[in-house]
């Protein structure tokens, strides 16, 4: 029984998958990821689901990459990898995406709330982008941030890794609404039955055009992305940062 996932169906054509790691903020590990991948590639199977709501179980909506398993060398590639795959999966599903956020959204779980099609939170949520401040570089989830925001603000979210709160995120274009916590289900559900009226292929041929239409190649921006993303994780500041992280001082970085 897969213990990782949780998998609702309220409606015919929509489908709720949620994070179910509450106890460790939904971090994103191995398992996890498995899990939520091959959840996504069953549901795609499925012809009568056209939109998926990603949601968190417990406080917040994900943390990010589990870092105490991240810090394991022997598991550091296999980790990065499969987290490029969702990534991959979530942008590439035939299925119209939709984040519903709340609490919190940090690092690589604001990598998921980008790779969705839109994205809704909750007046209390946050979003950020810490790696700076591990010995990372958030090199994933700007391939999305690239195509979504102003460099400007790309470059503030990330070069000072400090948390935005969900008015501003909207502002930037970073999610599409801010609704209230009592009203955040209801609200994505609103969403996906205004996706829903339109026709099917139509709206499958639609995403995948905005997709195509960009300069750059997704694929190409992710393998770059991910090439970088491995090396920096093996780095003396990458080890260092976790570490810190995890015993919850403050990193000592060598200048």
């Amino acid at each position: 029984m897969n213990t990782n996932i949780f998998v609702e169906h309220p409606s015919h054509n929509v489908v709720i998958i949620k994070l179910n790691r509450p106890e460790k903020r939904n971090a994103l590990n191995i398992s996890l990821l498995q899990d939520f991948l091959s959840t996504l590639k069953s549901t795609e199977k499925d012809p009568s689901k056209r939109v998926l709501i990603l949601q968190g179980e417990g406080p917040v909506f994900c943390a990010g990459m589990d870092l105490a398993e991240a810090c394991d060398t022997s598991k550091s590639i296999e980790s990065s990898e499969i987290l490029a795959q969702v990534f991959s999966a979530l942008y590439h599903t035939p299925l119209i995406t939709i984040a519903a956020v709340h609490g919190a959204a940090i690092a690589g779980g604001a990598g998921l709330v980008t790779a969705c099609d839109l994205a809704l939170a909750s007046e209390n949520t946050f979003f950020g982008y810490p790696e700076t401040r591990r010995g990372l570089v958030a090199a994933q989830v700007m391939v999305f941030l690239m195509r979504q925001l102003k460099q400007k603000d790309l470059k503030e979210l990330l070069l000072t890794g400090e948390l935005i709160d969900a008015k501003k995120a909207q502002v930037i274009g970073l999610i599409n609404q801010v609704v209230p916590q009592e009203k955040l289900l209801f609200e994505a559900l609103k969403m996906a039955n205004s996706v829903i009226n339109g026709a099917p292929e139509a709206t499958q041929e639609t995403k995948q055009l905005i997709q195509k239409l960009y300069p750059s190649k997704f694929e190409e921006d992710l393998l770059l992305a991910l090439s970088n993303h491995q090396q920096r994780r093996r780095s003396k500041e990458a080890q260092e940062g976790m570490q810190a992280f995890l015993e919850k001082r403050n990193p000592q970085w060598e200048i």
